[in-house]
C-alpha cells in the first residue's frame, strides 16, 4: 500500500469548482479535477445530503464507504436551496467560481433561480457543467435516468452475456456513470482552455446515454458496415480471434493472440505449430470463421496447467495475456501498488481510509491528496467565512436552517 503522498498543488491549482451533483457521475466528475488540484466544493442539498452517504452497507465506522470513494479532495457545505438565504449562499459562491458541475433533472436549477443565463450575467467566464440521463435536447430529454437505464438503452446490455438466448446482463461496473464523469471532467478542461484565449466561459452537455454509447464503437463499426446488430459473445471479441477468456487448470487467463506474429508465438507456448499450417486458422478471418473449433483446441491445451503458469509462458513469448483477477487480487497486485493506484486518505470519523489514486501521471506530481470526504456540512462555516459572512452572520443562517454547519 502507498501512504497518502505529499500535498501538491497539482496542475489545476487554482481553479475553483462547485460541485452541485448527487450519487456518482457528477462526484465523479469533481473528484478527477479535484485530485488534479483544482478547488471543490460539494454542495449537498439541506436535508438529507448526497443520497450515498445513506448507501449502508458498506461501511467504515458509519462512514459510506461508496460516498468516500468519490468524494475525497473536497469541501463540503450542506445549504438549503429553497430557502431564499441559502440560494444567496450558492449565488455568491458560484459567482466567485470557475466551473459548476450539477446533475440535476433538467429544468430544476432554472427553477431555482441557478441556470446559467442567470449565473453568467454576474460571472460571464462560468463554465457550467451539466450531467443528465439523456442530454437537453431530444424526445428522451426530461426523462430520469440511471446507468442501467443508459446501459440497456445504449445496446450494451445486448452484447453483455455469454451467447444468444439468454437474459441481458448489465456491466458489472456503473460503466455510464463513471464515463459521463469523465466526460464531464473532459468537457470542463476544454471549456476552461478555450476560456484561457477567450476569456468566455460556456455551457458543457453530456449525459448517462452518451456515456454509454461511446463504449459501442466496434459494434456499431460493425453495424454501419453491415446493417445487422452485433450479439453477446462472453468475453470474445466481435472481430478479432483468439481474443478472450480461456479456462486453465486452476482459473481463467485472458489471451490476446490477433496479430499474425502473437497468433504464431502462441501456437509454440501450446505446442499446437500444427494450426499454422492449417488452412482454416491462416489469418484472422478464417480464425474467425471457425473461433468455436479454435478455441476448443487451444483450451483442451490449457486445461493442462495453471495460470500462472501460462501467464509467464506467454510473456516470455511476448503473446499478451493475463489472469481474470478478482477486485480483492486487483489492490494487491504490484503493479496497481506501482501505480499508486492504492492510496489512503484521514478521515475524521473513519481515520485511514484506502481509495483509489489517480489515474493519470504527471511529471511535476501524480495527484493531490489533501483529505478524505467531507462530512455533513463540514466544512460550511469555512466557506461562508471565505465568502464574507460574519460569524453572527452564519449563526443566523444556521438558526433559520439555510444551512447546515458540522455537529448541529
Amino acid at each position: 500500500m502507498q501512504p497518502s503522498p505529499t500535498p501538491r498543488k497539482g496542475p489545476l491549482s487554482g481553479l475553483v469548482v462547485v460541485e452541485l451533483t448527487n450519487v456518482m457521475a457528477g462526484p465523479v466528475g469533481g473528484l478527477l479535477l479535484a485530485d488534479m488540484g483544482a478547488e471543490v466544493v460539494k454542495v449537498e442539498r439541506l436535508p438529507g445530503g448526497d443520497d450515498t452517504r445513506r448507501a449502508i452497507p458498506p461501511e467504515i465506522q458509519g462512514e459510506s464507504a461508496t460516498f468516500m470513494m468519490v468524494n475525497r479532495n473536497k469541501r463540503g457545505i450542506a445549504v438549503d436551496l429553497k430557502h431564499p438565504d441559502g440560494l444567496q449562499v450558492v449565488r455568491r459562491l458560484i459567482d466567485k467560481a470557475d466551473v459548476v458541475i450539477e446533475n440535476f433533472r433538467p429544468g430544476t436549477m432554472e427553477k431555482l433561480g441557478l441556470g446559467y443565463d442567470v449565473l453568467r450575467a454576474s460571472n460571464p467566464g462560468l463554465i457550467y457543467c451539466k450531467i443528465t440521463g439523456f442530454g437537453l435536447n431530444g424526445p428522451y430529454a426530461k426523462r430520469a435516468g440511471y446507468d442501467l437505464i443508459a446501459q440497456g438503452m445504449s445496446g450494451i446490455m445486448s452484447l453483455t452475456g455469454e451467447g444468444p438466448g439468454r437474459p441481458p446482463v448489465k456491466v458489472g461496473v456503473p460503466i455510464g456513470d463513471v464515463t459521463a464523469g469523465i466526460l464531464a471532467s473532459t468537457g470542463v478542461l476544454a471549456a476552461y482552455i478555450e476560456r484561457l484565449r477567450t476569456g468566455e466561459g460556456q455551457y458543457v452537455d453530456t449525459s448517462l446515454y452518451e456515456a454509454s454509447l461511446v463504449h459501442t464503437y466496434w459494434q456499431v463499426a460493425m453495424a454501419f458496415a453491415t446493417g445487422e446488430s452485433a450479439g453477446p459473445m462472453g468475453s470474445a471479441h466481435p472481430v478479432a480471434a483468439p481474443y478472450q477468456a480461456i479456462p486453465t487448470q486452476d482459473g481463467w487467463i485472458n489471451i490476446g493472440a490477433v496479430s499474425q506474429a502473437t497468433w504464431v508465438g502462441m501456437t509454440r507456448v501450446l505446442q499446437l505449430e500444427h494450426l499454422l499450417e492449417d488452412e482454416r486458422f491462416a489469418s484472422n478471418r478464417e480464425r474467425m470463421a471457425h473461433r468455436d473449433l479454435l478455441i476448443s483446441i487451444i483450451t483442451e491445451a490449457m486445461r493442462s496447467n495453471t495460470t500462472d503458469y501460462w501467464v509467464e509462458k506467454f510473456e516470455q513469448a511476448g503473446v499478451p495475456a493475463g489472469p481474470v483477477r478478482k477486485i480483492k487480487d486487483m489492490l494487491e497486485d504490484p503493479q496497481t501498488l506501482a501505480r499508486d493506484m492504492v492510496i489512503e486518505v484521514d478521515h475524521p470519523v473513519a481515520g485511514q481510509v484506502q481509495a483509489l489514486g489517480l489515474p493519470i501521471k504527471f511529471s511535476h506530481g501524480n495527484g493531490v491528496t489533501r483529505r478524505g470526504a467531507p462530512q455533513y456540512g463540514e466544512h460550511t462555516a469555512e466557506v461562508l467565512q471565505e465568502l464574507g459572512y460574519s460569524s453572527d452572520d452564519i449563526a443566523a443562517l444556521a438558526a433559520s436552517q439555510a444551512v447546515q454547519l458540522q455537529g448541529r
